[in-house]
């Protein structure tokens, strides 16, 4: 199965956290979506490996998403040596994006920043033909999306663009709240974390209707590119 956009994030709920917004519009425009998960977050101070993929596998199906995988990174420790960038290559070839979305070069986690190094590393060698990957024995073909943009975690960045999800904010705020053992839950007697309070969620929405705001709509999720962006209609853009 061919993709359109494979977002990765380090942990199993960054990518819903960041742009899930982005990855329901997408699929509602007829596109292929893929999830990957570097990291089974077992270093997270609330819950388990386990209750974060039941978690994982709930919110990919609000998403919308045609595939979910993890690499099983340990957690705390995303390395871009050959290994691990093997089984980042292994996935892009496999499914052949023409777009990823990573995460951005510098956050508050230092998971987040190493994912990056790791992601663009993997992007760029995953065109290589002389680095060899197999899948089920088979050497795969050599494959490198034609582009990666950048979504937004903890640090916030001037934005490249800024996608409206008006319509699809509730229907995200539905997946970030499938991740119950992560955010808030006034029932939970776990260990209390920054993102387990009610201001937490509270900023996602205030953080989306700030962006929303800056394009004229309710809702937006923010994406930088270090890559220029060609545009073909000054007029429509926009509109």
């Amino acid at each position: 199965m061919k993709l359109d956009v494979l977002a990765i994030g380090a942990h199993p709920d960054d990518v819903d956290l960041s742009c899930g917004g982005t990855v329901i519009k997408l699929g509602r425009q007829g596109k292929r979506v893929g999830l990957l998960d570097l990291t089974r977050g077992e270093l997270g101070t609330r819950g388990t490996a386990e209750i974060r993929a039941l978690e994982a596998a709930a919110a990919a199906s609000i998403l919308g998403v045609s595939v979910r995988e993890n690499t099983g990174i340990p957690d705390g420790n995303i390395e871009s040596n050959p290994e691990n960038r093997l089984k980042v290559i292994r996935v892009i070839r496999r499914y052949k994006p023409d777009v990823l979305l990573l995460p951005y070069a510098v956050d508050r986690h230092p998971d987040h920043e190493r994912a990056f190094t790791l992601c663009r590393e993997s992007w760029f060698q995953a065109g290589l033909a002389r680095i060899e990957s197999l899948e089920d024995g088979v050497r795969q073909e050599p494959w490198r999306p034609r582009t990666y943009y950048h979504f937004m975690q903890w640090f916030e960045f001037p934005p490249s663009f800024i996608v409206d999800i008006t319509d699809e904010f509730e229907q995200r705020m539905e997946c970030v709240r499938a991740f119950k053992s992560q955010f808030y839950d006034p029932e939970s007697k776990e260990r209390g974390t920054v993102l387990s309070t009610p201001e937490f969620l509270e900023m996602l929405r205030t953080r989306m209707a700030y962006y929303g705001d800056r394009i004229g709509a309710r809702y937006g999720e923010p994406f930088f590119s270090f890559h220029p962006l060609k545009i073909n209609d000054l007029v429509a853009l926009n509109t």
